[in-house]
């Protein structure tokens, strides 16, 4: 089978809207890296204000100094839920209200289902599925006092496809799903917006280690029809229109952003697995 040439990140730099958000206050959880930081970018850039939020003091602070005031930082664990409620209270006390809920926080554990362990279950559910929730839960609270608004909760193609070593992975960003067709359902007597974007193969430091893997980044191209990785600002850009006013009549849809590869399935990573 013959696959497209790979585009280089430059061609899939996707264009901004002036204005779009303007006076549009976000938080964006997991916000100080990868597609968070790319929502981010592309956020300030179209007139809107955030408050980040993430687990990496380093990674805050450095968002803190090329945002400067049109963000505010705070240290957020979205496993607490008081930091949760925290951090809408910070959207509010900051810049008056909030309008739109970004929840990107999450990882992996990589292991067979025999050798998974529970806590290591537990920490990925926690993080990926229950902390979605979590930030849902407060998050619309703040918006039933503006009248509305929108929320994206960023998934992975594994809400659908199953991976080998990724149960607890698959199974969380699959409840993502249903959580947020669920949040669409009850709130939209509120006019808020719950959506889901599903990224495939995206740079980004959490896959890093993809690159180095001898043979692995050619497995995962034979999978993708348009075989190539997918960037953040990609991903910020579809979720980004989800929340924009141009998406105004979608709600609990998910938007899979992964180059057609859910149509191929995974490869098998078996070979690729400590043993």
């Amino acid at each position: 089978m013959t696959r497209p040439t790979p585009t280089s990140p430059s061609d899939t730099t996707s264009p901004r809207y002036p204005g779009r958000f303007d006076a549009k206050v976000a938080v964006v959880t997991g916000g100080a890296s990868g597609i968070g930081r790319a929502i981010v970018a592309r956020l300030i850039d179209e007139g809107g204000r955030a408050v980040v939020a993430d687990v990496n003091p380093a990674a805050l602070e450095a968002a803190a100094a090329e945002f400067g005031d049109r963000i505010a930082t705070v240290r957020v664990d979205v496993r607490d839920e008081q930091q949760v409620e925290a951090m809408t209270h910070a959207a509010v006390e900051r810049f008056g209200g909030l309008d739109l809920g970004f929840n990107c926080a999450g990882l992996s554990a990589r292991a067979e289902l025999t050798e998974l362990s529970r806590d290591d279950w537990n920490t990925v559910i926690d993080i990926c599925l229950t902390g979605v929730f979590l930030c849902v839960k407060h998050e619309a609270r703040r918006m039933r006092e503006r009248g509305g608004g929108a929320i994206v909760n960023i998934a992975s193609l594994n809400s659908h496809v199953p991976m080998f070593g990724g149960s607890a992975y698959a199974c969380a960003k699959a409840g993502v799903e249903m959580l947020s067709r669920n949040a669409a359902l009850e709130l939209a007597q509120h006019r808020i917006r719950v959506n889901t974007v599903s990224p495939g193969l995206t740079d980004t430091p959490l896959t890093s280690g993809i690159h180095q893997a001898p043979g692995l980044e050619q497995a995962f191209m034979q999978r993708i029809p348009m075989a190539r990785w997918g960037t953040p600002d990609e991903m910020a850009a579809a979720a980004l229109f989800l929340a924009s006013a141009d998406a105004g009549y979608i709600s609990g849809s998910n938007l899979f952003v992964d180059g057609a590869w859910e149509t191929s399935g995974y490869p098998d990573l078996r070979p690729f697995m400590p043993r």
